[in-house]
C-alpha cells in the first residue's frame, strides 16, 4: 500500500494522486512486491529542519529523507520480492520550490524527482561514491522520464538531485 500525505500547508497543493501514481511506476519498475508499504509525507520547513538536525545532524531544511523499515531490495532476476514495510519519505516542498526555481522545471516535476529519489534509497541504493552516484541518478532519470512520458505531461528532461 503507498499512502501520500501533505502536512506541508504549501500552496499550491502537490497532486496526491500523482505522487502516488509515481510511487507506484517507480516500485513495480524495480519489481517490489506490490504489497510492499510506503509512506510519502509531505512537510513543512521547520518540522523538516527537526528532522534534519534530528536524523543527520544539520542544521536547516533539506529537501528529501528516506527512512527504511524492513530493507527491502529489488529482486535479482528469477527471484520473488517479498511484502514487507519498504519505509518513510519525507519531503519539504518549499525546498522543492527553490531547487525547481534554480533548476528551470516545475515544483510539481522536483517533488516527483525527490519521490523517486527517495525509493531508491529506500531500496539501498546511494550517491556517496562517484560510481554509486552514476548508477542511482541514471536509474532515477530513466523511471521520472518514463513515467513522464507514459503521463503525457512535463519534461522529460529530470534533474538531478
Amino acid at each position: 500500500m503507498i499512502e501520500v500525505n501533505d502536512e506541508s500547508g504549501f500552496s499550491p497543493a502537490p497532486d496526491l494522486q500523482e505522487i502516488s501514481d509515481l510511487a507506484r511506476y517507480a516500485l513495480d519498475y524495480m519489481r517490489v512486491h506490490p504489497q510492499a508499504d510506503l509512506s510519502v509525507v509531505l512537510v513543512d520547513e521547520d518540522t523538516m529542519s527537526d528532522l534534519h538536525v534530528k536524523w543527520m545532524d544539520i542544521e536547516g531544511p533539506t529537501d528529501v529523507m528516506s527512512f527504511p523499515m524492513d530493507e527491502i531490495r529489488p529482486p535479482h532476476v528469477g527471484e520473488e520480492s517479498r511484502p514487507g514495510m519498504l519505509g518513510d519519505i519525507i519531503v519539504c516542498p518549499s525546498v522543492a520550490q527553490r531547487q525547481a526555481h534554480n533548476m528551470g522545471h516545475s515544483t510539481a516535476e522536483e517533488i516527483l524527482l525527490l519521490v523517486t529519489h527517495g525509493i531508491l534509497h529506500l531500496l539501498g541504493y546511494d550517491h556517496a561514491e562517484p560510481e554509486e552516484k552514476e548508477t542511482m541518478f541514471a536509474l532515477q532519470r530513466k523511471i521520472l522520464l518514463v513515467f513522464l512520458a507514459e503521463r503525457g505531461g512535463g519534461d522529460p528532461r529530470p534533474t538531478e538531485v
